[in-house]
């Protein structure tokens, strides 16, 4: 061979540059740890419900009911990196890189790690199922594990077709707040179907602040999301609906549950991230937006099962 031996290597650099190894803190990465507290969430309204109807705290399925929560949601989220990778939908996301869209991890192995947490919330959840001989529950959580996967996953993935905020509402809102509760109690008050609405309101604008993130990339690639579907503003103003409904529904409970006019401080967190919506400059900038509105469920969350149990 002739040439410069350096100049090839350059050359063959610069045409397949060499992608790092993955680590660990990648795998954590891909998990989505800012989504987490929509699955926590849920969970803590639901089981301070459970409490207020049978002044019990059955501490063990209540642990149960978030392994179940938090592996569905980081299970969806694998999911949702083999399937939008293969499709080459997070070719040019505005986001932190996927693992699949990368391309340094195969999509098998990506699409396996969503497979085993799914497996952990199934056995978590017939460990409920056993335990409270509710066995029509296996029904639920089958239903659930489907209905995860098919968001982004198989020939046509309701997610692309605006259905995204309905499979939240439902399964990241209602099944996992009136779940919890139900196994727990084996009823379901009021205040367990009002803390189910507003969890289920702000998973949704988790969601809207991040397809706001993506609306040009998704349009491009044709990925119909609801925000693709209704635009910039009027996204931004669903985000603020979704968030204001969430609080009213705990402005109404504390004529009953004086603690819950505590939830406001969780306004805190929520107030910048409206404001970041109807602001933002840069589309990154939704990302802020994203986690705060996340972190906003978890501290309504365990304001409402303060004003519950309290």
């Amino acid at each position: 061979m002739s040439g410069n031996p350096a100049k090839r290597g350059a050359a063959r650099t610069a045409a397949s540059p060499v992608a790092r190894p993955v680590t660990l803190g990648d795998w954590i990465g891909a998990s989505r740890l800012r989504t987490l507290p929509l699955a926590v969430a849920p969970v803590v309204i639901g089981t301070g419900a459970a409490i207020l109807v049978t002044d019990v705290f059955h501490w063990v399925i209540a642990l149960a009911c978030l392994v179940v929560a938090v592996s569905l949601q980081i299970g969806v989220n694998f999911a949702n990196d083999y399937s939008d990778g293969i499709r080459g939908t997070d070719a040019h996301r505005v986001g932190p890189a996927r693992l699949t869209a990368s391309g340094r991890v195969r999509p098998r192995t990506v699409m396996i790690v969503a497979f085993v947490f799914f497996a952990v919330a199934a056995a978590a959840g017939l460990a409920i199922t056993i335990r409270t001989q509710q066995w029509w529950f296996i029904a639920v959580g089958a239903v659930s594990i489907i209905a995860a996967w098919f968001y982004t996953g198989g020939k046509r993935p309701y997610g692309y077709n605006a259905l995204g905020e309905v499979f939240v509402f439902v399964f990241f809102g209602l099944v996992a707040t009136l779940g919890t509760t139900w196994v727990q109690a084996l009823a379901l008050p009021q205040e367990a179907w009002l803390g189910a609405v507003g969890a289920g309101l702000l998973a949704c604008a988790v969601l809207l602040a991040n397809n706001l993130r993506d609306i040009e990339q998704d349009a491009r690639v044709g990925k119909r999301t609801l925000s693709v579907v209704i635009g910039h503003r009027a996204t931004r103003i669903l985000y603020t609906v979704f968030v204001v409904l969430a609080f009213a529904i705990t402005w109404f409970l504390a004529f009953f549950y004086p603690i819950a006019w505590l939830a406001s401080l969780a306004l805190l967190a929520a107030g910048p991230a409206i404001l970041i919506v109807w602001t933002y400059r840069q589309p990154r900038e939704l990302v802020t937006a994203l986690a705060l509105t996340s972190l906003t469920s978890l501290g309504y969350a365990g304001f409402l099962f303060w004003a519950f149990v309290g």
